[in-house]
């Protein structure tokens, strides 16, 4: 049997949203290009598509993205979802960074959807961001919904504005972590943590 294709669907404009389609035109005559040329005439549709999807983390609450998915359980061990892939935009000169999170968290009284955790990531990363304040968000996010004994939470990233501009260095990347309650209380905590995701204690 045949499996059917996952759609996925760009963000329609709504009827309160201008267009920013003419803007894309004019950067495009900017560049010293034709954008009426037959492989440029829809690309500011495309670009708008494209962006409104990559920025459609804006106007989204990371307890809407959970929606209840909260659990009463009696377990006070770590619990780690690992290697979440995501893809983000650079604020500063809104090219892409990718890479991928862990999160950790020890529970207190409740427990999340373990798919809910991949969910927020992808809030916070689709919206205009830095990697720094990416990671906290997705910390006191966590946090802030289930109340744990401490969350951990490492990103590691490329960046295209350090890959394809400036220092041209296509291998660099950049590593952030946020710790919370007993990740940063406990260097045991912290150090399992390290540990079990592969990256080296301190």
């Amino acid at each position: 049997m045949a499996r059917s294709k996952r759609v996925v669907r760009m963000p329609a404009i709504r009827p309160e949203e201008s267009s920013f389609a003419p803007l894309i035109h004019k950067i495009l005559e900017q560049l010293v290009e034709d954008p009426d040329r037959e492989g440029l005439s829809r690309t500011p549709e495309r670009v708008e598509k494209a962006l409104r999807f990559l920025t459609s983390g804006y106007g989204r609450d990371a307890r809407q993205v959970v929606n209840g998915a909260l659990f009463e359980v009696k377990y006070d061990e770590m619990v780690i979802v690992k290697d979440i892939e995501f893809f983000s935009m650079c604020e500063h000169h809104l090219l892409p960074f990718f890479g991928k999170i862990h999160v950790a968290y020890i529970p207190k009284r409740r427990v999340i959807g373990l798919s809910k955790i991949p969910r927020i990531v992808d809030m916070f990363a689709r919206r205009l961001q830095i990697q720094e304040r990416l990671t906290q968000e997705v910390a006191q996010s966590i946090q802030a919904i289930i109340d744990p004994i401490g969350v951990g939470v490492i990103c590691e990233a490329r960046h295209f504005c350090m890959m394809m501009r400036g220092v041209e260095k296509q291998h660099s990347g950049a590593v952030t972590s946020a710790m919370l309650g007993a990740f940063r209380d406990r260097k045991t905590t912290r150090d399992e943590f390290l540990a079990l995701v592969g990256r080296p204690a301190s």
